[in-house]
């Protein structure tokens, strides 16, 4: 793995922080089966994680010290998760930098990431205060929603070789394989923090109902556009540049497409991340990866 790895697990959460250093430097232009659209695709994703993973950190942060939350159990799992994230922003904000030296401008992307995450929660929060519902409250179910997205996407990385062989770097296999690891390590730390703090009843089902609908919708529309922005660059934004793309993430069981059950299981009033059991595709690929157990 072209990558340092110093795993620690201080915390005594049930999961580690593995604290990466990749090297970007020698990605090619076109990591993702040497295809531009779909390493566009990808990058396009990635540009979304530095201020994403941030936002799921502050809003879990905002709530820590509440009484409701006092559980020790439950603190070591926060704050392992949010050593995790910290580590996904830091390494994916490497890598958009590599993919910045190449002359596509992904620190705007970022930057229009946090501005739309921010305007988001703040018309939100605005509009349903009437109705009692915090801004931390928003924050953390749009926390919980985000999560099951990453979490989705990481199972489907983890389990469709197909996927797996679109990266053709080593370093872009490495990087995506791990990030999808601690995904689903996690994936039940917000949703567990947000029940704790605001129950089970038609209220809290009601904002966690909202938010997904709400994240999907923002996601699909600013990942597209990213993907069209950085294909344009390359004068590559034609049906002939994106069809196998198109086809590869959204026809028929598509990359995306497959996910779709999955992403509205969410709405179900008794779901639990934990309901779909990840537990031995995470152990294959800790081994795989070289990863202690947690």
């Amino acid at each position: 793995m072209n990558a340092k790895v110093n795993i620690s697990n201080r915390a005594g959460a049930s999961f580690p922080v593995r604290r990466m250093d990749f090297e970007f430097g020698e990605v090619p232009r076109y990591w993702a089966n040497g295809d531009a659209a779909l390493t566009h695709f990808m990058t396009a994703l990635s540009a979304l994680f530095p201020e994403g993973e941030q936002f799921f950190v502050n809003s879990t942060r905002a709530v820590r010290n509440d009484p409701k939350l006092a559980d020790p159990r439950l603190q070591r799992e926060i704050s392992a998760f949010i050593g995790q994230e910290a580590m996904h922003s830091k390494e994916h904000l490497a890598f958009n930098a590599s993919a910045q030296a190449y002359g596509y401008n992904v620190r705007k992307m970022e930057a229009q990431t946090g501005r739309l995450i921010n305007r988001t929660i703040g018309v939100t929060s605005k509009l349903l205060k009437p109705f009692g519902f915090t801004k931390e409250m928003i924050s953390l179910t749009g926390t919980c929603a985000l999560e099951h997205f990453t979490s989705t996407i990481a199972e489907e990385l983890l389990s469709n070789p197909d996927i797996q062989a679109m990266f053709m770097d080593e370093t872009m296999y490495h990087l995506w394989m791990w990030h999808a690891v601690e995904e689903n390590e996690h994936k039940a730390v917000a949703f567990d923090v947000y029940e704790s703090m605001y129950g089970q009843g038609a209220k809290a089902y009601f904002m966690r109902s909202l938010a997904l609908v709400i994240a999907m919708g923002l996601i699909f529309i600013t990942q597209s556009y990213f993907t069209a922005k950085l294909l344009q660059v390359d004068g590559k934004l034609t049906w002939r540049d994106t069809k196998y793309m198109l086809k590869f993430m959204y026809g028929y069981k598509g990359f995306m497409t497959r996910q779709i059950p999955t992403l509205l299981s969410f709405l179900r009033p008794k779901f639990h991340p934990n309901d779909d059991d990840t537990t031995e595709l995470l152990n294959k690929w800790r081994a795989e990866l070289g990863f202690n157990p947690s």
